[in-house]
């Protein structure tokens, strides 16, 4: 088998996978910090790379019921969260395609300056 394709998304501030420390989203993408998971607090993202995704399932929360696939790190496999991909509730399709990173699963760091035109 070959390596696996890491993304870098890039930010002065990152969430990272508290398993392996792989990168997955950053501070500019951050939705909604009051979510909550199956270890407490999480967070909404619109976008987070370096994902894999399970089949979809049928799920009743707390908000009504989703079409979610849980998510885990591409790196080490390890759960991190859900994305949404169909929400019953008009009120809830704002969800749709967007990602939930528990709080307890990822860590969240400096990242780097982004100097553009700088040379």
């Amino acid at each position: 088998m070959g390596r696996i394709f890491l993304e870098h998304i890039g930010g002065t501030r990152i969430f990272s996978c508290a398993t392996c420390y792989t990168i997955l989203t950053n501070r500019t993408e951050l939705i909604s910090t009051r979510f909550t998971g199956a270890t407490g607090r999480a967070f909404l993202f619109k976008r987070v790379v370096n994902l894999t995704y399970s089949e979809v399932q049928d799920r009743v929360m707390l908000t009504g019921r989703h079409m979610v696939r849980d998510v885990s790190c591409k790196n080490c496999n390890a759960k991190l969260g859900w994305i949404y991909e169909f929400a019953t509730e008009e009120n809830q399709r704002y969800k749709e395609g967007r990602v939930i990173l528990e709080r307890a699963l990822v860590t969240e760091s400096d990242g780097f300056e982004e100097h553009v035109g700088d040379d």
